[in-house]
């Protein structure tokens, strides 16, 4: 039987078991390792595989949860933890109803723990046993970001989803440094799972870490899985790394993870890396790229990307993408994106961004029925044809693919 009892967890003080999070596998590809699958949370019940946008602040810049909701059918939005406590604190958010609430959003939330942000955005940051210490942007002061503070933090904004404390090196680390982060990770998820005070109705995920090391991605897998936490990402990849040996690390981890439970490959974002990761066995992804990328008047089509800035743009009436039907393609034309985009930047910027994350759901949305009929195969194949139409595939797609049985006709 399909389906599964994905994140039983017991409330930490020996009272009842309730269930946060119900798995259910719905139909799994016959060639490769990609599954269709529904995350039952406590706000929605989530179909995956699923591209979450990313609002840091609660939002993503320059679109209103509603367009997400019903333009872009989000399942789960991602929210910053970081950001969310500088302003306006993980208390005030707590006070005003929780992270739902609060930003008047009904389906699926996750919030990061808030430690990746430390090490990217400040220079003044250590990472020692107890936790990260970091001057606070703010004022200065010395700060320290314990496990216990980042589940208390994640606790307080209430989101469906809560992310373990881990020592994050960058993917291109090699050496004493990618091992010492890994058993720190898992010393870290044991201080995280004593500190959640809301398993009953929040799911904390563990972050499996490795580098590039698969022996290391195996052993850091294998200590996670014990801990039977409701779900598990991969992380530290998509940092700059060679692309050959992304796929591998996450094929690694895929083989090595329960069938029974989601993995979410954090912070992959290109259309290419989502299809190869869906059949590679990955469910959730996230990534701020699609809004990112807009903002410098790039948008996301099936041959790759439209620079809307562009001359040759200024007269053509055509919509973004006229496979699309998203709003922005269904109301504009790239001549008026084109137009705006030096003067009305931010208008701009908000027309592409909301294609572009329509552009992500719709191509997991896509790929969630071609899975379910059993023609995923047939799903890649057309994908990978539109984006190379001269059949001259990445040597390191073409491999991760044939890894799972599926072969793409050569030029």
């Amino acid at each position: 039987g399909r389906g599964g009892g994905g994140g039983m967890e017991r409330e930490n003080k020996g009272g009842e078991e309730r269930q946060a999070l119900r798995f259910e596998l719905v139909a799994e590809c016959s060639v490769s390792k990609a599954r269709c699958s529904v995350l039952h949370l406590p706000h929605h019940a989530a179909k995956a595989p699923m591209f979450m946008p990313v609002g840091t602040q609660a939002t993503v810049k320059g679109i209103m949860p509603r367009q997400l909701l019903e333009d872009a059918d989000a399942q789960v939005v991602l929210a910053n933890t970081y950001h969310l406590a500088l302003r306006p604190g993980g208390d005030v958010v707590d006070a005003l109803g929780g992270l739902h609430t609060f930003m008047n959003w009904p389906r699926g939330t996750l919030t990061d723990s808030g430690g990746f942000q430390m090490v990217s955005l400040l220079q003044f940051s250590e990472v020692t046993e107890e936790g990260v210490r970091f001057q606070s942007p703010v004022d200065g002061t010395q700060m320290l970001l314990t496990p216990e503070r980042s589940i208390q933090i994640q606790n307080q904004i209430g989101a469906d989803i809560i992310m373990a404390l881990d020592d994050v090196v960058s993917s291109t680390t090699t050496g004493p440094r990618v091992r010492e982060a890994m058993h720190r990770t898992l010393r870290w998820i044991d201080r995280c799972v004593s500190a959640h005070a809301k398993p009953h109705c929040q799911n904390l995920f563990g972050i499996v870490q490795g580098g590039l090391d698969p022996d290391m991605r195996k052993e850091c897998t294998h200590e996670l899985v014990k801990r039977n936490l409701p779900g598990y990402a991969i992380g530290g990849l998509s940092g700059g790394e060679e692309k050959d040996k992304f796929w591998r690390m996450v094929s690694i981890c895929t083989d090595e993870l329960p069938r029974n439970k989601p993995r979410y490959c954090m912070g992959v974002g290109y259309p290419l890396d989502l299809v190869v990761c869906v059949a590679l066995g990955v469910d959730m992804f996230d990534c701020v790229y699609p809004a990112r990328t807009a903002r410098f008047g790039t948008a996301l089509v099936p041959s790759g990307l439209l620079k809307l800035r562009s001359s040759g743009m200024a007269t053509d009436s055509r919509a973004i993408d006229e496979t699309c039907s998203c709003y922005v393609c269904a109301h504009y034309s790239r001549a008026y994106i084109h137009a705006l985009a030096p003067r009305e930047a931010t208008v701009a910027a908000q027309l592409i961004t909301l294609h572009n994350i329509c552009y992500l759901t719709n191509l997991m949305r896509r790929a969630r029925e071609a899975i379910q009929r059993d023609e995923f195969v047939d799903f890649v194949r057309s994908f990978m044809l539109d984006l190379h139409p001269t059949r001259q595939y990445p040597a390191w797609a073409s491999q991760a693919l044939a890894s799972v049985g599926i072969t793409l006709d050569s030029s």
